[in-house]
């Protein structure tokens, strides 16, 4: 995989070949997203600090943390590993986000909204493992990735 992504140095702009994890989207979404829930936590009861808070606050910054664990290994399947974990963290924070708005600490519209943020992160994660996939042999991928028209519906150009 090559990316082209300038940076600027001390001696003017660079371009470099990869993106460092902080470079990707869905990471610094799932960053915001942790340092919002921790707010969010803090507010709870005080015998929640060390039960669901400390879970919440440990998902929300596992799914991240995940990303970042994986994104310098030199195997795409560790890659893909560190996806797949990252986005089962991110359904743990939703599950504790439900169990925070059944025992009434959020109400339902903060849940719909921490929901929501979570899913549009797994569909990236899920995009982002795709992607990888397709650095793999056919036979070890895990998608099926086919691209059959480009933009406007066009046929793709031949390579």
């Amino acid at each position: 995989m090559t990316f082209s992504v300038k940076r600027e140095m001390n001696q003017g702009i660079t371009a470099k070949t990869y993106l460092d994890v902080e470079d990707l989207q869905v990471y610094q979404k799932l960053c915001q997203l942790h340092l919002e829930i921790c707010d969010l936590s803090h507010a709870w009861p005080a015998e929640e600090r060390y039960e669901l808070g400390s879970q919440i606050r440990r998902s929300s910054n596992s799914s991240p943390a995940q990303l970042a664990e994986k994104h310098d290994d030199r195997h795409v399947r560790n890659k893909v590993e560190g996806v797949n974990r990252s986005r089962g963290e991110a359904g743990e924070t939703i599950h504790h986000l439900f169990m925070a708005k059944l025992k009434g600490y959020i109400q339902n519209d903060v849940y719909a909204k921490y929901r929501e943020r979570y899913k549009q992160c797994i569909r990236m994660l899920n995009g982002l493992e795709k992607s990888l996939e397709q650095h793999l042999p056919e036979h070890e991928r895990r998608w099926t990735v086919a691209e059959t028209s480009g933009e406007y519906g066009e046929p793709l150009p031949e390579h």
